[in-house]
């Protein structure tokens, strides 16, 4: 059974805004998923569609065979949301905030107090567990905000920007335990960010989106071989033959795509015979930001057509 499964979702707000358009995607159970876009691309009413916030204006989608439209309280009972702004009780403290979440879930209090241990211990809150909300800085919050949404162990964890607000060590220690919760535990996690460096560092596979369209779905390698399957080299030096296909980039800069690693010697030989220097040569494959914009600037190309 997959975790989620999403055939034409598409969702229209009044004035006829399509917010999503069309999407079609499915994610495995244990997968890190990062859904990658800028500020009203979709993510945020994907995220409602799938916890039946909302329903689709066209298309379905199922979160563990469960159809959040019709069945949103079962899709509750397995997920667990952390959005950007955590919403708790300022007069409450924070071992009282997830006992309280805990009991919702019909946890006994007993059992409840114990996880929120745990979970504190895990994300650097001990110090903090018996003082109000209120003194929680932002980081703090969102910390506890992770907590809350995990106490009743769920089976998919939905994030809105979870790291945002938090200082090196806090996001580092939050990155930790979302790989632990997919490779140990097996818990699926949607990820969303805009922040496409962050996602390439801890996601196993990418749904890129942009103004409600899906551009593509799946692995980095996947994706790369979409847009380019070699290596993107960058070179600095102080003279660059005009015979050479390279594109300069600034000041001394400039890149080029070739297939193989055997490629390269003879450009930067090249160079050198035509008098110039080489300071620097780093040959990378595609980052996603690279493949996001490549994609984006091909779909701009494509409307321009039509």
């Amino acid at each position: 059974m997959k975790a989620i499964f999403a055939e034409s979702l598409t969702k229209i707000y009044s004035g006829d805004k399509k917010a999503l358009d069309n999407v079609s995607f499915e994610l495995s159970q244990g997968e890190v998923f990062g859904f990658l876009g800028p500020n009203g691309a979709g993510k945020t009413t994907s995220v409602k569609l799938l916890n039946g916030m909302i329903s689709p204006s066209k298309g379905s989608c199922h979160v563990f065979g469960i159809d959040p439209s019709s069945s949103p309280e079962k899709v509750h009972a397995i997920s667990g949301v952390v959005t950007e702004h955590a919403q708790m009780y300022g007069n409450l403290t924070g071992l009282e905030n997830l006992v309280f979440y805990g009991t919702l879930f019909g946890i006994s209090k007993e059992e409840s107090q114990k996880r929120a241990l745990a979970l504190l211990e895990r994300l650097d809150l001990t110090p903090a567990k018996d003082k109000k909300l209120t003194t929680y800085s932002t980081g703090m919050r969102q910390r506890l905000s992770l907590a809350r949404a995990m106490i009743h162990t769920p089976k998919i964890l939905f994030l809105d920007e979870p790291t945002s607000g938090l200082d090196p060590e806090s996001a580092q220690s939050v990155n930790n335990m979302i790989r632990e919760l997919a490779s140990d535990k097996g818990t699926t996690v949607f990820l969303c960010t805009h922040q496409l460096r962050y996602a390439q560092e801890i996601c196993s596979s990418y749904g890129l989106i942009d103004d409600g369209t899906l551009l593509a779905v799946g692995s980095l390698d996947a994706l790369r071989n979409r847009v380019f399957s070699g290596l993107n080299v960058h070179i600095k030096s102080n003279c660059f033959p005009e015979e050479i296909p390279l594109r300069q980039t600034e000041g001394q800069w400039a890149e080029i795509n070739v297939q193989t690693e055997e490629e390269i010697p003879p450009i930067v030989k090249r160079i050198v015979n035509a008098g110039g220097n080489v300071y620097s040569v780093t040959a990378n494959k595609l980052s996603l930001e690279e493949i996001y914009f490549s994609l984006i600037e091909k779909r701009k190309e494509k409307k321009e057509v039509n």
